[in-house]
């Protein structure tokens, strides 16, 4: 891949990436660490960085009582997640059977509804989270609705296109599957995919990078989290499966923008709401000096995986 220079400090660890979880007054990993104060005003420009939230009232608004994993990182998912290539939407607009309505489940702050947007003429965005609702992308024609992914309120037969980005594995599969069957129109095209975690283009920093989250992250993630691990290839899916022929997600970021990333996942969320402290900041630290210049981009790539299929809707 071709971008920044490749860097030529030592990996945060060169040897073993158990999964060793971090605990209070304990760093407990083999790997050294740089000194605190090797980048403290990278650490105070990281942790004052925030993109203004853009807000839509949600419609339907109800109360819901689920597992809310993304309340505590709401604002973070919105102003860093990364943006699904654009080819993604025109193929799944060239594969539906027509282009009037689609409906984006599990919309998170609507970071594919937005792109759904530009192809059919209307986007229902449901989100059972509140606080991810609060900072969605409004769009003339996008809906947002509070409201779980088993009950869309959508009407029978009507939905050309039904997207479930990065959340499949947050839903209950045989309610959804059942919803999905009862609006989707004949042929229509069902589409859900995850991604992986990301790689950069220099193996230092990727090697900082998988060490880090294997030590710290991991054990705080959900256990639905092993799906996306697995390219939700162990998920149920009932569907007459269709070959995407994207595989890929990329973005040119700065440190900044990666460790912000870092903020927006639900297992950051956890260990910090465990042990009130921030573990990007040991990222930071860590990962810093291999980085170099914390304004130079770098290409980033996360692994596409998917399930597409289509199914005709209950007689």
């Amino acid at each position: 891949m071709a971008g920044a220079p490749h860097s030529t400090a030592t990996p945060c660890s060169a040897g073993s990436m158990r999964d060793v979880p971090w605990s209070a007054g304990s760093w407990r990993s083999e790997a050294p660490s740089a000194s605190p104060s090797a980048c403290p005003r990278l650490v105070d420009r990281v942790v004052g960085a925030r993109t203004s939230p853009r807000r839509s009232a949600p419609s339907d608004a109800i109360d819901l009582t689920f597992s809310d994993h993304f309340a505590s990182v709401s604002a973070s998912y919105q102003g860093f997640r990364p943006r699904y290539p654009g080819a993604l939407f025109t193929w799944l607009a060239e594969i539906a059977p027509r282009n009037r309505l689609a409906w984006d489940c599990a919309t998170g702050n609507g970071q594919a509804a937005v792109d759904l947007a530009a192809h059919f003429l209307k986007v229902v965005a449901t989100d059972a989270s509140q606080a991810q609702l609060a900072g969605a992308i409004p769009r003339p024609n996008i809906e947002y609705r509070l409201v779980a992914g088993e009950a869309s309120g959508l009407p029978d037969r009507s939905v050309d296109l039904i997207t479930v980005a990065q959340a499949l594995h947050w839903i209950d599969l045989p309610s959804f599957y059942a919803e999905v069957r009862r609006v989707l129109r004949p042929d229509g095209v069902l589409a859900a995919w995850s991604y992986g975690l990301l790689e950069v283009n220099d193996e230092a920093v990727n090697a900082c990078i998988r060490h880090d989250y294997h030590a710290i992250i991991a054990p705080y993630w959900p256990a639905e989290r092993r799906h996306v691990e697995e390219g939700y290839r162990s998920l149920a899916f009932p569907f007459a499966e269709i070959r995407s022929p994207v595989d890929r997600m990329t973005a040119s970021w700065t440190l900044l923008e990666v460790l912000g990333y870092l903020r927006s996942w639900s297992a950051t969320g956890r260990f910090r709401a465990i042990h009130g402290i921030d573990p990007v900041e040991r990222f930071t630290t860590r990962l810093a000096p291999i980085w170099g210049d914390p304004d130079m981009q770098r290409e980033i790539v996360w692994p596409l995986s998917f399930r597409v299929g289509k199914a005709q809707p209950l007689a």
